[in-house]
């Protein structure tokens, strides 16, 4: 079982670790979207390229890859697909190609609760629309969303799945630490603002 685990944390982050956002601008012509807004390689910063049909491609992107580490490792061994999603997650955040510096993991994040509980994810997904609409902050709409997710699940009688989402939404609230000093002191990029 400890060797399932291993092999389905490793093939997670292999896929996991793949730069979307990055591969996409440079075949795009954009050239590396690092140098850009907040030089992550995530969907938000995509979109301070004014291309929206790149930084959709790049959220789905970076979903697929964490509910595809999910079911594939599933088919294998059901046991070790969550360990895999972990490990998809943990590979954007981290990829061993960019020196481990990835994304901030959201879209990772919601394709694997996708592939564990579709129904939690109908709820982040519409408690990150409402954020996002109300107040235009990308980050404050991903923070919102993985702190309720922890609780749907638990409160969804999934307290296994629950545990391993409270883990993940607290790596998200750790990488958006940037976010939260500059929404804190008001200087947060709104959607959609080039910087």
């Amino acid at each position: 079982m400890a060797y399932d685990i291993v092999l389905g944390l490793a093939f997670g982050y292999l896929l996991g670790s793949i730069p979307f956002g990055l591969l996409i601008t440079r075949a795009a012509g954009l050239g590396d979207v690092r140098n850009i807004g907040s030089g992550n390689i995530g969907a938000t910063n995509v979109l301070r390229t004014g291309n929206k049909s790149l930084a959709a491609a790049t959220l789905l992107l970076d979903a697929l890859k964490g509910t595809a580490a999910v079911l594939i490792a599933s088919h294998f061994a059901p046991e070790v697909g969550p360990w895999a999603g972990l490990g998809a997650f943990l590979g954007h955040l981290f990829p061993v190609w960019l020196g481990f510096k990835g994304g901030k993991g959201v879209a990772t994040y919601l394709g694997v609760l996708i592939a564990l509980a579709w129904q939690v994810a109908l709820i982040f997904a519409v408690v990150w629309l409402a954020v996002a609409f109300l107040f235009r902050y990308s980050s404050l709409a991903a923070l919102t969303a993985a702190v309720v997710v922890p609780i749907a699940l638990y409160v969804l009688s999934t307290p296994e799945i629950a545990g391993l989402f409270a883990l993940m939404s607290l790596i998200v609230i750790i990488k958006h630490r940037a976010n939260i000093a500059r929404l804190l002191a008001g200087t947060e990029g709104k959607i959609g603002a080039k910087e």
